[in-house]
């Protein structure tokens, strides 16, 4: 079987995996010289702790194996197996963790409360004060700057994938039986093959409103930050406990009693914001992130946030921060009904449409690829 696979970001680099994997010619065809979405403009977190029970659990869960193993053969791509710790410095705060300790699915998770001392001695950066931190031994982490380039690399010795960038896809067709699927892109050339991925992340208009109408999909907007190196390990990630409000794992009447009893800074909240914290293999630290969901959303990227997450950082750490190197925005797509994990619809024969996993897209990526090839029969 030929697969052709349009966008190059983690989603359509994970389907080209697996098209590779059971044997099939992939030809990828990416808009960009390489992938620049959000792909790149995130934590390279590997984030199960938050995924609500159920189906986005086990997605979560199957994808975590998927990248553990994908990176024991691909080392380019950084993959950490370092947990993730969220400090909680009051009663309100504990009670939602504790609530999450309580879960069912807590185990499959890797949850443990530990108090200020075990923390540290899972991560001895963390010197600031805090009374207690949820620790959930299945997150991770991969480079997110580099993944593609090294999945990119080991699928190119394949001998079974070409990679064609700087070409933008003009018209897709389908034919009965899912043969002889066409994709025709703007140098005017046409490349056929037997299924066809469309994997366009947040682009969303064009040819995806052609072909396949107004999809239950939008777009959000985030900022981050990365600084210089630490010039220490930074052993897991790090979350506050704004992150219980925007997970859906951590609903409960603890979250209730939170939200209704300790109001968010108010900067976090105008921003609908949460920390979420990772070192880089180079030391830095990538650090964010805000939501905005109404369109038009701004250029330009606002102060008062970022030094809202260096006061939470600082304060975690007991010590200032390095000097912030890189500061940027990034939009990626969700479906508008966040329980789904990903929008996957057949547009046409031989032709689909995955996008929409959310904030979940680095995370589950291998598992929705996983799934499209199952689904497809490939």
């Amino acid at each position: 079987m030929k697969v052709i696979v349009v966008g190059a970001g983690v989603v359509g680099t994970m389907h080209a995996w697996h098209a590779v994997e059971r044997g099939h010619e992939v030809v990828h065809i990416e808009r960009e010289a390489e992938a620049r979405g959000a792909s790149l403009r995130n934590f390279g977190q590997i984030w199960v702790s938050g995924r609500a029970g159920g189906e986005e659990l086990d997605t979560a869960l199957r994808a975590r194996e998927l990248w553990e193993g994908i990176g024991a053969r691909v080392p380019g791509l950084g993959f950490r197996a370092i947990g993730s710790l969220t400090p909680v410095r009051n009663d309100l705060e504990l009670a939602v963790a504790e609530a999450a300790l309580a879960r069912p699915d807590a185990a499959a998770r890797g949850y443990k409360l530990l108090n200020p001392d075990e923390a540290r001695q899972v991560n001895p950066a963390l010197r600031g004060d805090f009374k207690a931190a949820l620790f959930c031994e299945r997150d991770a982490a991969v480079e997110p700057r580099t993944a593609q380039l090294a999945l990119r690399k080991a699928l190119l010795a394949s001998g079974k994938y070409t990679f064609l960038p700087n070409r933008e896809v003009r018209d897709v067709s389908g034919a009965e039986g899912m043969r002889n699927a066409a994709v025709r892109d703007d140098r005017g050339e046409v490349h056929t093959g037997d299924a066809v991925v469309l994997a366009t992340g947040a682009a969303l208009s064009g040819l995806v409103r052609e072909i396949a109408g107004d999809i239950p999909v939008r777009k959000v907007r985030l900022q981050m930050m990365q600084t210089d190196p630490l010039g220490e390990p930074l052993t897991t990630s790090v979350a506050d406990a704004d992150s219980f409000r925007y997970y859906p794992a951590y609903k409960s009447e603890a979250l209730d009693a939170l939200n209704s009893g300790q109001a968010q800074d108010p900067t976090a909240a105008a921003h609908k914001m949460q920390l979420l914290m990772v070192q880089r293999l180079d030391g830095g630290l990538t650090i964010g992130d805000t939501h905005e969901y109404e369109h038009p959303f701004a250029f330009d990227t606002l102060e008062d946030p970022y030094e809202h997450l260096v006061r939470v950082v600082e304060s975690f750490l007991g010590r200032p921060l390095p000097k912030i190197r890189r500061r940027w925005a990034g939009v990626y797509a969700q479906c508008t009904d966040t329980t789904r994990v990903v929008h996957r619809q057949k547009v046409r024969e031989g032709v689909w449409l995955v996008t929409g996993p959310g904030g979940r897209g680095m995370t589950c990526s291998p598992a929705i690829a996983e799934t499209t090839a199952d689904e497809l029969g490939w």
